[in-house]
């Protein structure tokens, strides 16, 4: 057993090997992802030149990034369904291409209606990725190593989000808009060309059952079997209230934040937005041991950094002076690395819960809502900041009202699942204790 007498310490018979392939294989489908996260964030680092670029205000603006969300939230379920009857290498194949089409359209859009259309073809695309990473890793690797080989795709993400804070904010300070965003859609032919020759979806002997039967019957069965898990639901609403206040921040609002409100020079602030992605990948490391040793502690994790994230954004907004100190702001961006360790928490409560064969379903309604809680506060912060002129403490402030939804649907359904998993630990020693050996 674990540490804490959760789950086994060694391979479940059935369990993947692992191994270098494993490592191999599961590396192109994170390349993909990487890619994905790039193009994803780069608005983040673009969002006062595309203002300037469209000639538009701060809700048009908000735009990019919600409709971006709203088709990435929107794909969730679909695409979790397409990995389950599809498998993991058609899918990222797809969302490849989606996704790099959508990059290069940007690039060359003269109008803000075809910029529009061409960041909800690359959420499009981007929505088909890390459902699939994640099954990817579920297929290579042990049960008992998920929680560590999600939180290091999650890492790896997260390093994407450090090539836009850095690589391509110089890129288009240097060569102009359409030669950065241009020059990076070729990023996604390369992955394409690595997926289309490394990527297998499971290792020999390891194939999945097939599903009975397709069509509405087979969609309806997924979604609601896995929506009557309690930790499918709970996993979702742990990432709906970790993930947003650092997506929300690196996605679009966090530059103009740093820069109009707080009076810094754009190079520092860039350093602290880079600062939040180093702070993601140091915590995302401990997260994933942590939990992989002690199974008890996902919910205080993600309890802890919810209250720690309130707490700092709290102090920043109200802070006596017209700007706050660096030391906070500082301390703002380290604690904002968190949300997105935290936020994988909630995939460590659906896993369990749901058979291979409901997976990708399952990771699909979790990973809908920390997108939905983003594009909402993305919504209302650009609504605010229009209403209020530019009051930053007003629009930010929303940040509270999902964070308080979300820690109440977190504390109504943790015991149940808490019930949920020990009556599957007995049901499963019983099972152990009668298979003949």
């Amino acid at each position: 057993m674990s540490r804490d007498g959760y789950g086994p310490a060694v391979s479940l018979p059935g369990d993947p090997p692992g191994g270098r392939r494993a490592a191999l294989v599961w590396g192109v489908g994170v390349a993909v992802y990487f890619v994905a996260v790039i193009f994803r964030t780069s608005l983040g680092v673009a969002g006062l030149d595309a203002a300037d670029r469209f000639d538009v205000n701060a809700s048009a603006l908000s735009t990019f990034s919600i409709l971006q969300l709203l088709v990435y939230a929107g794909m969730q379920i679909p695409v979790g369904l397409m990995v389950d009857r599809l498998g993991t290498k058609k899918v990222l194949t797809i969302g490849v291409l989606l996704f790099t089409l959508g990059q290069l359209g940007f690039a060359l859009s003269p109008t803000y209606g075809m910029a529009l259309g061409s960041r909800a073809l690359l959420g499009c695309g981007d929505a088909m990725t890390f459902i699939s990473v994640l099954r990817l890793g579920s297929r290579w690797f042990p049960a008992r190593r998920g929680p560590l080989v999600a939180q290091l795709a999650g890492l790896v993400g997260m390093a994407g989000n450090l090539v836009s804070t850095i690589v391509l904010s110089r890129l288009l300070h240097g060569v102009g808009w359409t030669a950065a965003f241009a020059g990076s859609a070729a990023a996604g032919v390369l992955v394409l060309v690595l997926l289309l020759l490394f990527l297998k979806d499971h290792p020999e002997g390891h194939e999945p059952a097939p599903a009975s039967h397709a069509g509405a019957a087979f969609v309806r069965r997924q979604i609601a079997e896995s929506w009557r898990e309690p930790g499918t639901r709970l996993g979702m609403w742990v990432h709906f209230t970790t993930q947003f206040p650092a997506m929300v921040f690196l996605l679009l609002w966090g530059m103009p934040f740093l820069v109009e409100d707080q009076g810094l020079d754009r190079g520092t602030a860039g350093e602290l937005l880079t600062l939040v992605v180093l702070s993601n990948m140091v915590v995302g490391l401990v997260y994933g041991q942590i939990i992989a040793r002690h199974h008890t502690a996902r919910a205080p994790l993600a309890l802890g950094t919810i209250a720690v994230t309130a707490l700092l954004w709290a102090t920043t907004l109200a802070y006596p002076a017209d700007r706050a100190p660096m030391w906070l702001l500082i301390t703002l961006c380290a604690v904002l690395g968190a949300c997105g360790p935290a936020s994988m928490i909630g995939f460590d409560f659906a896993r369990p819960a749901n058979p291979p064969e409901r997976q990708g379903t399952a990771s699909g309604i979790v990973n809908m809502g920390g997108f939905v809680a983003s594009m909402t506060t993305l919504f209302a912060v650009g609504v605010l900041l229009d209403a209020t002129g530019d009051d930053y403490r007003i629009a930010f402030s929303s940040v509270f009202v999902l964070e308080a939804l979300g820690v109440v649907q977190i504390l109504r359904l943790k015991a149940r699942t808490a019930r949920r998993e020990r009556e599957r630990l007995v049901a499963s020693r019983v099972e152990a204790v009668h298979v003949p050996v």
